[in-house]
């Protein structure tokens, strides 16, 4: 062992023996496995670490906005509302789809996963 580990060894048993982990949230508890196995292995650390940061991708977000507007439509009675909300929807498709577009020109990996990744999300 070299010293870091030592060191690192050390600082956690002092922390255990004053009780700093007595009353962590899910303490006793199995932690929750990622089903991760629709990720490349090579973009999986990076998918771990946006999604811990709460770092959600653009085509993400834009594709949750345009489900959220399509049931917007569905449940409106205001033509002129209708109107404006059908706008929005196609301005959000649109830059879906330049933003899909250019991504996968950039990477090989996105379009070979991009019809897997568009049904992960429309399924929930």
């Amino acid at each position: 062992m070299d010293i870091f580990t030592l060191i690192a060894e050390n600082k956690i048993k002092e922390a255990l023996n004053r009780g700093d982990f007595n009353d962590l949230p899910g303490s006793g508890k199995p932690l929750p496995l990622e089903d991760l196995s629709h990720i490349p292995e090579d973009l999986r650390a990076g998918y771990r670490i946006l999604k811990n940061a709460g770092i959600v991708p653009e085509e993400i977000e834009i594709k949750k906005e345009i489900i959220s507007l399509e049931k917007l439509i569905n449940y409106c009675y205001d033509k002129n509302e209708r109107n404006r909300l059908t706008k929005k929807l196609n301005e959000k498709i649109l830059r879906f789809n330049i933003l899909m577009e250019k991504r996968s020109a950039a990477s090989p990996a996105l379009s070979m996963y991009k019809d897997k990744i568009l049904a992960k999300f429309q399924g929930s």
